[in-house]
């Protein structure tokens, strides 16, 4: 890897390499379990890593195995004895709800000596719906809508998702008991709480249906009156710490933001660059930490020796509250806010992208930025400014081709973030 051809080229290799650190067959194999002496195996999952993590069992595995996975339209591959279900996201579909169904039925059926394989990524808990007795999918459509649209974070989002769910929040493995359930999860939140990957269907939930009526409450989501009594009622509430059904449930991290951000630093290292690493939970208003960053880097690259080649990198996922009528997603909305801050600065790039390949829409994981960006964009008539208040980054990455395409990566482990000063001869 080189700094001395083109500079997106340098930061899009960064970012491959950071996605190659959560590919399924590569890091699954060594956290499998053992096969069970005289039990069956079942396989289930959700998510936009699911179906590639399935294909990784299958490669590894010497006995018999059975179960389905679900995961978003074109994220499937080729599998041999695990059934593949493709499913709608963010806001699910009939046939997520069919599978979902299938899962928790397939579940129900395992006894003592078997075991349930739970694989689980980004995207599991959109994909795995079940509604709550009483709750309609259209119903559920609905206020998945409005929580995406709202500026709440995934964490939030899933609390909800967990008290309208007949399958989240650990009812999957509580269905399963008292045959023993392995998660492997490849994490796409801030910390990699197993209680919000894929809105942990197969762990103790620690939330209530208080905490998800104060965050409806909060971000304005409109629900029908009956499930408010519920929730009031607490008549769905989630299995807790303790609970003896889940007593023999586990998982293992098995690829996370951490790991992509020491493979940038592990490709960066030869080269001599500063690094500095912000960690893998930030989060917030994407044009807000934009800013933020821009302001910091700022000061790192004025400050600092000139010669100096410098690196700020982050993980997390930061989110956009919807007010415009534009398009993109949050990377791109977070670049754009970054390259108003910067105004040009010289010898300053940076790329932020969605791991799994989709920033907010299926168009882009993401987009570049460098010193040219916004002179490039006032010379082909376009208002940055406005744009930015108008959610349409989407736009304004496309119209400057500098949006970066990937398709889907099949595989999750959030927002990838990395400014860099490679300063010239």
């Amino acid at each position: 890897m080189h700094t001395d051809s083109d500079p997106t080229t340098f930061l899009k290799q960064l970012f491959d390499s950071a996605v190659a650190s959560a590919d399924p067959g590569h890091c699954l194999a060594g956290y499998l379990p053992e096969p069970t002496s005289n039990g069956r195996t079942l396989v289930v999952g959700a998510g936009k890593g699911s179906a590639a993590m399935a294909a990784a069992v299958e490669k590894v595995w010497t006995t018999e195995l059975s179960g389905t996975v679900i995961t978003p339209y074109g994220h499937g591959c080729d599998t041999h004895t695990i059934d593949i279900v493709e499913a709608a996201h963010p806001v699910p579909d009939q046939a997520g709800l069919e599978a979902a169904a299938r899962i928790l039925e397939i579940a129900q059926t395992l006894g003592t000596g078997d075991q349930m394989l739970c694989l689980l990524s980004g995207g599991g808990s959109a994909l795995l719906t079940l509604p709550a007795e009483g709750l309609s999918l259209q119903a559920k459509q609905d206020i998945n809508r409005q929580l995406l649209q709202s500026g709440a974070d995934i964490t939030q989002i899933n609390c909800v998702r967990k008290h309208l769910s007949g399958i989240k929040g650990g009812r999957l493995a509580a269905a399963a008991w008292p045959a023993t359930t392995v998660s492997l999860m490849i994490s796409d939140v801030a910390g990699d709480d197993p209680t919000v990957i894929a809105s942990g269907p197969t762990t103790a939930d620690p939330t209530s249906c208080k905490d998800a009526l104060e965050i409806i409450a909060r971000y304005n989501v409109r629900i029908p009156a009956a499930l408010k009594a519920s929730l009031v009622k607490g008549s769905n509430e989630t299995p807790k710490p303790g609970a003896v059904e889940l007593s023999r449930s586990s998982h293992r991290i098995v690829a996370s933001a951490k790991g992509a951000l020491q493979a940038v630093y592990d490709e960066v290292a030869p080269l001599h660059f500063e690094v500095n690493n912000l960690g893998d939970e930030v989060i917030g208003e994407s044009r807000e930490v934009g800013r933020e960053h821009g302001r910091l880097f700022r000061h790192l690259v004025t400050q600092g020796d000139p010669g100096q080649p410098l690196l700020l990198i982050s993980g997390g996922e930061t989110t956009v509250t919807i007010r415009g009528q534009g398009q993109g997603g949050p990377n791109r909305e977070y670049l754009l806010a970054l390259a108003i801050e910067l105004d040009g600065i010289p010898d300053v790039w940076a790329i932020a992208c969605d791991t799994d390949g989709l920033d907010g829409t299926h168009d882009a994981a993401g987009a570049v930025i460098g010193p040219s960006t916004l002179k490039r964009a006032r010379d082909l008539g376009l208002n940055p400014a406005r744009m930015l208040d108008d959610n349409d980054a989407g736009s304004f990455f496309a119209t400057l081709e500098n949006a970066v395409v990937t398709g889907p990566t099949r595989t999750n482990i959030n927002d990838l973030r990395i400014l860099a000063y490679i300063p010239t001869a």
